[in-house]
């Protein structure tokens, strides 16, 4: 997997172990190994710029996911064929710390937590999954938290 992490938030943040999850994630979801993915840590600033301009949304958000490749059936990066699926440019999952924070601290868990959990589901939008009807928010949630619980083995193996 080629996954870059660029920084742009001021805010220090554990990019090895956001780059770490984001292997984990691909690898658990059977992504082709040459897949490509950037993602970009940013502050409110920038992220109520993206948010307002692709979303129409006023204000900050904590995730944003910008999918580049086609994903179609029997190719690009989820591909329903058999075998490994092609090679792809995943796109970019776009991270806000600073309202992590503040979602971290209202869930109870630490800021690096909250952030893994949101790179975690920007991946899986960049992968095609979404969670606007009640059996897509089900499938999506559900696939997190199996993906968050996987990586959680991987750290902390007992």
């Amino acid at each position: 997997m080629s996954i870059e992490i660029n920084n742009e938030s001021g805010v220090g943040v554990d990019e090895e172990s956001i780059v770490a999850l984001a292997v984990h994630v691909l690898g658990e979801m059977g992504i082709n190994p040459l897949a490509e993915l950037s993602i970009v840590v940013v502050d409110e600033d920038a992220m109520a710029e993206l948010h307002e301009k692709w979303m129409g949304e006023p204000g900050p958000t904590d995730v944003l996911a910008f999918p580049m490749d086609e994903l179609r059936p029997g190719g690009g990066a989820r591909g329903e064929s058999e075998g490994p699926a092609d090679p792809a440019l995943l796109g970019d999952v776009v991270l806000c710390p600073q309202v992590a924070a503040r979602q971290a601290e209202e869930a109870g868990h630490s800021t690096a937590d909250e952030l893994e959990l949101l790179c975690t589901h920007g991946i899986l939008h960049l992968l095609g999954y979404d969670h606007a009807e009640p059996e897509e928010h089900k499938e999506m949630f559900g696939l997190q938290s199996r993906l968050l619980e996987s990586w959680q083995e991987v750290r902390n193996p007992r």
